[in-house]
């Protein structure tokens, strides 16, 4: 079977946007990176549930905001068009399962963006623009600094974490607007960079980037709320290098969460007890490259594929469904500035 990727990147030095890859998981090897659409600085995007559209941010002029595309047969995309703001571009985006909304996180601008979405995947307008204030005790938290903006499992939440003020917020979202639900605080100077729901809908885990911790939380659907379970080190004790955390998925079974962390170089795996959502580490693994922005599991769960930014390439590992290891296949394949790597869904 061969599945496309799609990757984010900086456009600061060789990228020109948004790349698309194959993965062969009979060969169990990446090939065909190619440039898929022209686009300044798409560090983050998405792809649509049907698999017709990409979201990404996008850097126009001096403004910031989310270009939509069209998928093409050969993995291409063709841009539909895009909504900007003035001020810099967000760093996440995300779009709910029918198609009808796309959200933004800005780390720079404070705000938050819910976008209605039109019946050929075009980006109609601005819903709501919300604005963010507060401030921790880290020398990164002066300010909001939104990192992640998402749907909760039954979208009828969006999910806003904020890395600056140590806090996950929940927003009702009804027709494309934005309503305060209810605020999550996590410790001071943790700096919540994204958030995994686990399939069952009960439990989320929260990366965070400034404390290199992954927060095991119990999720309210009815209200929106998260209760804090445990923290668990997403490096080892005795790593006294800077280490950013950054991405966190969760298998498509349940039993395994995955943390990256970007100066460890690795991928934190850790094993879900699905009845009261604790944790317990089974192991690191070397992403072969130096700060693992993002990686994915494929939609079997039996491939993971790391991006590393400063090496300017990524790994492909094959994945043990039932200890959760990651065992090496293939690495030092060459994509410029990797930020976000994503699959078209099956």
């Amino acid at each position: 079977m061969e599945l496309t990727g799609y990757i984010g990147t900086y456009t600061k030095e060789e990228s020109k946007g948004v790349y698309h890859f194959t993965l062969d998981t009979d060969e169990k090897k990446i090939t065909n990176v190619k440039l898929a659409a022209e686009l300044s600085n798409p560090t983050y995007l998405t792809i649509s549930e049907d698999n017709k559209h990409v979201y990404a941010v996008s850097k126009e002029g001096e403004d910031g905001g989310v270009a939509a595309f069209a998928i093409e047969d050969n993995g291409d995309l063709t841009k539909l068009n895009s909504l900007t703001l003035p001020g810099s571009p967000p760093c996440h985006v995300s779009v709910n399962r029918d198609k009808q909304v796309v959200l933004s996180a800005n780390y720079h601008t404070k705000k938050v963006v819910s976008y209605y979405v039109q019946e050929d995947g075009s980006l109609q307008a601005e819903a709501s623009v919300v604005e963010f204030e507060g401030s921790g005790p880290h020398e990164r938290q002066e300010k909001p600094h939104l990192h992640f903006a998402g749907f909760s499992p039954d979208e009828r939440f969006a999910v806003i974490v904020d890395l600056g003020s140590d806090q996950v917020y929940t927003y009702l979202v009804r027709d494309g607007e934005l309503t305060k639900a209810n605020v999550y605080k996590t410790k001071p100077g943790c700096g919540p960079r994204h958030i995994a729901f686990h399939p069952n809908g009960k439990f989320a885990y929260v990366m965070t980037e400034l404390s290199s911790e992954v927060i095991a939380l119990s999720y309210d659907e009815e209200n929106g709320s998260f209760q804090e379970i445990a923290y668990y080190s997403s490096i080892p004790e005795d790593f006294t290098e800077t280490n950013d955390a950054s991405a966190i998925h969760i298998s498509p079974d349940g039993k395994f969460v995955y943390a990256g962390n970007r100066g460890h170089s690795s991928i934190a795996i850790f094993k879900v007890n699905e009845e009261d959502g604790t944790l317990t580490f089974v192991d690191w693994t070397s992403t072969e490259g130096n700060w693992p922005r993002d990686f994915v599991l494929d939609p079997s769960g039996k491939f993971v594929v790391a991006v590393n930014q400063k090496t300017n390439d990524m790994s492909l590992f094959s994945r043990d469904e039932e200890s959760g290891r990651l065992t090496l296949l293939q690495s030092g394949v060459k994509v410029p500035e990797p930020v976000c790597v994503k699959f078209m869904k099956k």
